[in-house]
């Protein structure tokens, strides 16, 4: 690997990596001219300082970090893997609005689990292309397919809950998103008891 000789140079010529290399001169009284009335060398051994305070204390810092900590970050990385593609919302307005596809399921799990009985599990929302997928849709808006899976109670699938989950999540789509359901794969993966 190269080593870089150019470094950041401040508006006065100086060099950030020379400044830092004569902070502790210059904190012992040691500074030249030009260290003296520079105020972009001041400002720069000003920032450095407190760089150089805070990285000392992180250094001490032995405190371990709360349990859930690698978990959340975890969660937050996942999330940004999974946010999806984006689907374009209708507008009457210049410029696009978009929602990623992640948004729109759970919207969708939610208008699921509204039901009495159902519990949402996993939702994959997909844009489709109205042309060659659904040719008989009319054209305007974005159209998604959606497959949901959820559990339900052994005493609800026998009350017609499957029909309130499909007219809630289509309901959803429309009126809370704004895109079209073209096709909602429902599965049911668990019964529970309440």
């Amino acid at each position: 690997m190269n080593q870089t000789t150019e470094g950041y140079q401040l508006p006065c010529g100086r060099d950030v990596e020379t400044v830092w290399d004569r902070l502790d001169e210059v904190d012992a009284g040691r500074a030249d001219e030009h260290e003296l009335d520079c105020r972009h060398c001041g400002a720069a051994r000003d920032s450095l300082r407190m760089l150089r305070t805070v990285t000392g204390l992180l250094i001490v810092d032995d405190d371990a970090p709360s349990p859930g900590l690698t978990s959340r970050i975890m969660s937050a990385v996942r999330a940004e893997a999974r946010r999806g593609d984006l689907v374009a919302l209708p507008s009457a307005e210049p410029g696009a609005a978009r929602v990623s596809e992640q948004a729109i399921a759970a919207v969708l799990r939610f208008a699921a689990d509204s039901v009495p009985g159902v519990r949402s599990r996993r939702c994959r929302v997909r844009s489709i292309d109205i042309d060659t997928a659904w040719p008989k849709l009319p054209a305007g808006g974005a159209v998604i397919e959606v497959s949901l899976s959820i559990a339900v109670s052994y005493r609800t699938v026998a009350g017609g809950a499957l029909d309130v989950v499909r007219e809630r999540v289509a309901t959803a789509a429309t009126g809370q998103i704004g895109v079209r359901l073209g096709r909602l794969d429902l599965t049911v993966e668990d019964l529970y008891q309440t």
